[in-house]
């Protein structure tokens, strides 16, 4: 039985997906590691056929045209055959002893019959060129070490946010809701987290930091400048996100639509963000356009993002209320490490 699958998404990734892939190895036999080769034009494939080969039964090569990270998570997904399903980008890396901590505990209650909707786990941002390093925790939202509902969730912590690198989804659980991540677009990371939330039961949170969140490559997606440049498909995202659920009629647990709400206020603030700090006529109609789009589909969740802290800040009006919004991001980042 293969109780995690590790979905590995790999664009051009050669230089650095082995510390990737040698983090995962230590599952041994209980795991498989999926290896997308996203259509790259350097050594990746050679290096993902060279891992199968020295790997077989643990390690799959998987080789597609480029479609982008979406595609290459969903091929993941498709080819998976463990009980868990759990995507980690290659040019990050597990933590060696929670990680063997974190599978010790699903294999012990797969074992046991208790097939969890969601695992949780810490997860670290990493920038060595500041020499720093953050742990993002969740012990503010849910008890440790026990099977739970969103009704047992203690309350949710703006910028405690649940991430694709803290997430851990029972794999029937996406499939049976077929989700099914957009073609060459960034950022579908918060549709793969948000829209299975819903879905979800039954919650186990362990408080180790799993997963290192590497920043700092030229090029990142979370790079401001590049999210300057891909402001469009930010927006895609952000519109999906608005369309998956009417939040007032679809999502009946308070705890979990508070969570929602929140969610769905980060990214558009976001969104809204990037437009600003563009200084583009065209992106802040955008975010204009956005803004209106939401209030025109649903007025209650409009409201509550509007009248939220973040949303309240990113409206302020004139130049004065968009430098004030942008200073506001700035301060976030820097506080979090976002890029």
């Amino acid at each position: 039985m293969k109780y995690i699958s590790f979905g590995i998404p790999c664009y051009n990734s050669a230089a650095y997906m082995s510390k990737c892939i040698e983090s995962i190895l230590p599952g041994g036999d209980d795991v498989e590691i999926i290896i997308v080769d996203d259509g790259s034009s350097d050594e990746t494939a050679r290096v993902a056929d060279a891992y199968e080969r020295k790997y077989p039964g643990i390690i799959k090569a998987v080789h597609q045209e480029n479609g982008g990270h979406g595609e290459a998570v969903n091929a993941g997904l498709r080819n998976a055959t463990g009980v868990y399903y759990k995507v980690v980008d290659s040019d990050d890396w597990l933590d060696k002893d929670a990680y063997l901590q974190v599978l010790s505990t699903i294999k012990k209650m797969v074992d046991e019959g208790t097939n969890v909707d969601m695992y949780l786990a810490n997860y670290v941002y990493d920038k060595p060129s500041e020499n720093k390093t953050f742990s993002m925790h969740y012990t503010l939202m849910f008890p440790t070490d026990k099977v739970i509902g969103w009704e047992d969730m203690k309350h949710h912590a703006h910028g405690h946010m649940i991430l694709m690198h803290s997430v851990i989804y029972r794999a029937q659980l996406l499939r049976d809701m077929k989700i099914e991540l957009p073609q060459h677009t960034f950022y579908v990371d918060n549709i793969f987290v948000y829209e299975p939330l819903p879905h979800v039961k039954t919650i186990y949170y362990m408080n180790v930091d799993l997963y290192h969140y590497y920043i700092g490559r030229e090029g990142q997606s979370v790079n401001e400048a590049t999210m300057v440049k891909r402001i469009d498909q930010q927006l895609r995202v952000n519109y999906r996100m608005i369309d998956a659920y009417s939040l007032f009629d679809d999502v009946t647990e308070e705890h979990l639509r508070d969570y929602m709400l929140a969610y769905l206020e980060m990214i558009t603030v976001v969104s809204t963000a990037i437009g600003y700090v563009s200084k583009s006529p065209e992106n802040l109609k955008k975010v204009k356009d956005l803004w209106k789009y939401i209030e025109e589909k649903d007025e209650r969740t409009y409201k509550q993002l509007r009248h939220g802290v973040f949303g309240r800040a990113m409206n302020l009006p004139g130049t004065v209320g968009r430098w004030i919004s942008v200073k506001a991001y700035q301060i976030t980042q820097k506080v979090v490490g976002f890029n």
